[in-house]
């Protein structure tokens, strides 16, 4: 964490006073911890494949699992239940291509991560 000083002088009753102001600065995001890299090596086309529609899936549902846990917690952060409700948004629109493109994959995507009946 870098801490930033600014320098005040406080001047009363003809003495002068320099007190130092600390400012914390905002902690760095944490990415999330991603259980599932064997699956995405497992739908990985090459080795540093991340835009395919399947990693990109799996990607934003560990991303997804996350922040409900997050929100069981903190319910009232609206901000995060904003950016799940984008994400599974997303991911709904990137399976609906994945089942009009590829049902083969499709299927045996959310059978493993468990999406839909």
């Amino acid at each position: 964490m870098a801490k930033t000083t600014n320098k005040k002088t406080v001047k009363s009753k003809n003495l002068t006073k320099k007190t130092t102001v600390k400012k914390i600065a905002k902690p760095k995001k944490v990415k999330t911890k991603i259980k599932a890299k064997d699956l995405i090596k497992k739908y990985q086309a090459h080795k540093n494949d991340t835009g395919s529609t399947e990693v990109q899936v799996v990607n934003l549902s560990e991303k997804i699992e996350y922040l409900a846990k997050h929100l069981k917690k903190h319910g009232k952060d609206y901000d995060s239940k904003r950016g799940l409700l984008m994400m599974v948004g997303k991911r709904r629109r990137l399976l609906n291509y994945l089942k009009q493109k590829e049902i083969e994959k499709y299927q045996k995507l959310i059978e493993e991560l468990g999406l839909r009946k």
